[in-house]
């Protein structure tokens, strides 16, 4: 067999579509890739509570699995009752940022995930999958130190969207703008190239043996670290220009399966 692959892939617009539809090809790829014995996870911003099911969707038995953009990742663990075991989880306190951003965006709603996984949520955070999530109001989100914290302005257009979030000059946090008006936050100096760093040295894989693909600015550290290191970063034809200059390649969109046609070139014929 070739060297053996680290490959991290983002979920919404790389494994699945926006309706959370899988493609038959792109599972079949994904799963002749971890059958010839590479390593593929998920480096997603899901929590680990939405992110669980897309491994079951696939079929899929990594040794760590990272989430909260990079803010936790998971070991698989046979005695936990979902496989996997927090390993390792960042946090920050949230209040500062949770106030610096409402008094930009009093029309905001808001979610925070805590070290165990528990979120909390504000009105308005309706199109989020939520189960067993709490709603509260506002002042509770800053009660405990945060894993993540999201911010959603759907009736926002994307450039004002962009500008504003930029204004804010966020800091001593690590934050990425999502495709439809949504701000996600981790702790500072926290993303998924941080987490996969942290995975691909506990599984011993070099540097140059990762591969990466995703279409969402939360991607481009992890396009930036893995073509440092003399990986590939592949983005999805759907990512916006900035996220498509930061890898080393562009596949097709998600609806023309432009993960299938990546993972299809470790397959063979």
């Amino acid at each position: 067999m070739a060297a053996r692959l680290l490959v991290g892939l983002d979920v919404d617009g790389t494994l699945i579509h926006e309706d959370e539809t899988i493609s038959p090809a792109v599972r079949e790829q994904v799963l002749q890739v971890q059958g010839l014995g590479h390593e593929v996870t998920l480096a997603t911003g899901r929590s680990w509570e939405t992110a669980r099911g897309i491994l079951e969707h696939f079929g899929l038995t990594p040794e760590y699995v990272v989430c909260a953009n990079g803010a936790l990742v998971l070991q698989r663990d046979a005695s936990d009752p979902t496989g996997y075991r927090r390993e390792f989880v960042e946090t920050f306190d949230p209040s500062q940022v949770l106030r610096t951003i409402r008094g930009h965006l009093p029309e905001g709603s808001f979610m925070v995930e805590d070290a165990t996984g528990y979120r909390r949520y504000t009105e308005g955070m309706s199109e989020w999958n939520l189960a067993g999530a709490e709603r509260v109001d506002f002042d509770r989100l800053a009660q405990f130190p945060a894993s993540r914290v999201v911010v959603v302005a759907p009736d926002r257009d994307e450039e004002d969207f962009l500008e504003m979030v930029h204004s804010m000059g966020l800091s001593k946090v690590s934050y990425s703008i999502g495709w439809t008006n949504w701000l996600d936050i981790a702790p500072e100096g926290v993303n998924k190239a941080t987490a996969l760093e942290r995975v691909r040295a506990e599984l011993g894989i070099p540097r140059a043996d990762v591969l990466v693909v995703g279409d969402g600015r939360n991607d481009i550290d992890m396009f930036e670290w893995a073509v440092a290191g003399g990986g590939r970063a592949v983005a999805m034809g759907q990512a916006p220009d900035e996220v498509k200059a930061a890898a080393s390649e562009v596949t097709a969109s998600v609806a023309d399966d432009g993960l299938a046609q990546v993972l299809a070139a470790l397959t063979g014929p």
